[in-house]
């Protein structure tokens, strides 16, 4: 027999566990930085937005397309780049699409001055958003591949890592820019441009990483299948479970079939009443206090994310141990009883508002951590990165609508009924989630793949 050949065969392929562990930090590393790139590209803008109107004359309606056109992206992106990838394999769109990000972050330094252009904001709103493709695109590549991947018994903490990165990334790139605008003389359009280097990194450091097994097996490809989990896996359960795979071609349809409704309904639905309240409330953090005649700034907006990153870490620490359910369901009743006081008590001393929208921020960032881990888990391998695709631009509508519908609402209805529309939002997540929100800690892929099939 050839060398070619022996190299081919599972027992050749057969590494140290050292050499194992080496690559799965590897993958969890390029993971972290694909999110911390992700955080840093939505959190860079808010420094630069002075210089940006000043220079180009901007109007207050293009400053919010602006903002608004990474969010319009990750709509698109995210069930684009997952149906591509659940078509033509994790490793190829996994590269491509942080050459997106390259591509995109290298246009940032030229965006609104490219004479092919007249109108200098289309540009940027056009860059942007490409930028929200590609993020996009990294939810529904990334997560299916770190969870075809990662060891039951971890699986959990490596996706909730992610999480942590993204906000790491959003403040690490608030306090730059607004270092760099105060202390340098660098362009705002160097300043945007700054996530270029990132993503080379990222580009570079994701070369040559192995396909995913499970996707091969769903392929029919079962001898490279075997090659490469026995080559990668840290166990011989996860090895094996890579045979419990049904070989066969996955496609939209299929997140509406009588085996998987239940898990489309429960990732998108869940996913949107968490972040709803949330982005509305956040991002018009010191406006929403003010209401309550509380000042903002250093005890409100910074007090809201860092209360929402320390959720996030406990949660990661708690994830293999504590199981999903009792981390998903119990704190979205809670921020429901939150906001509910919120919106019922119109006499509350501000600091009592203060601590309950502190205890709001905390625990609803606790359950927000399982739309990273839920959707890797709950759909089968061959509509694993459609499913999560879908279930983010579900999430991304939520948003968009929390975030464009509340100033409004505080405007036209008043700060308690918004408060109560925002616990409605809430309790519908709560209710979904304690019915349909399973159990799937240390449970293998095809264990958790099929919990809805019965």
């Amino acid at each position: 027999m050839s060398s070619n050949m022996k190299d081919k065969t599972p027992e050749a392929s057969d590494v140290s566990t050292a050499f194992k562990r080496r690559f799965m930090r590897r993958l969890i590393a390029v993971l972290i930085g694909g999110m911390f790139l992700d955080g840093y590209i939505l959190g860079i803008v808010g420094p630069v937005t002075s210089e940006m109107r000043d220079d180009l004359g901007l109007s207050d309606l293009w400053i919010g397309l602006i903002a608004a056109a990474p969010l319009f992206g990750i709509f698109i992106g995210s069930p684009l780049g997952g149906w591509l990838t659940d078509k033509f394999g994790r490793k190829p769109l996994f590269l491509v699409d942080m050459a997106l990000f390259v591509v995109a972050s290298t246009a940032q330094f030229f965006a609104g001055a490219m004479q092919f252009f007249v109108d200098s904001a289309l540009q940027l709103v056009l860059v942007r958003f490409l930028m929200g493709v590609a993020i996009g695109g990294e939810y529904s590549i990334g997560w299916p591949l770190m969870s075809e991947f990662a060891p039951a018994r971890l699986r959990g903490r490596m996706l909730g890592l992610t999480i942590i990165a993204w906000y790491v990334g959003f403040m690490v790139a608030f306090l730059m820019g607004h270092l760099l605008i105060e202390a340098t003389d660098l362009h705002w359009r160097t300043i945007l441009g700054s996530s270029t280097l990132i993503a080379v990194v990222l580009f570079l450091a994701r070369l040559g990483l192995p396909e995913s097994p499970r996707w091969l097996w769903t392929q029919g490809r079962r001898e490279e299948a075997r090659v490469l989990a026995h080559r990668y896996m840290e166990s011989s359960a996860e090895m094996s479970d890579v045979e419990h795979e049904d070989s066969k071609t996955g496609g939209f349809g299929m997140l509406f079939s009588s085996q998987n409704w239940r898990a489309t309904l429960f990732t998108s639905g869940f996913w949107f009443c968490a972040v709803a309240p949330y982005f509305a409330i956040a991002t018009f953090a010191d406006s929403v206090l003010e209401k309550y005649g509380l000042s903002g700034g250093l005890a409100g907006g910074v007090g809201l994310s860092a209360l929402a990153a320390a959720g996030v870490v406990l949660t990661v620490l708690l994830i293999d141990k504590a199981g999903r359910r009792v981390l998903t369901v119990p704190p979205q009743w809670l921020c429901t009883g939150f906001l509910a006081i919120i919106g019922l008590w119109a006499g509350a001393p501000p600091i009592v508002v203060l601590c309950l929208f502190l205890l709001f921020s905390f625990f609803n960032a606790m359950y927000n951590t399982l739309t990273s881990i839920y959707p890797g888990e709950v759909f089968p391998t061959e509509i694993r990165g459609i499913g999560t695709g879908f279930a983010a631009a579900v999430s991304r509508i939520g948003a968009g609508l929390g975030t464009f519908l509340l100033p409004w609402s505080m405007e036209n209805l008043g700060t308690g009924p918004s408060m109560l529309v925002a616990a409605g939002v809430a309790a519908a997540g709560a209710g979904l989630s304690q019915w349909l929100a399973p159990e799937t800690k240390g449970k293998s892929l095809s264990e958790t793949a099929s919990i809805y099939a019965h």
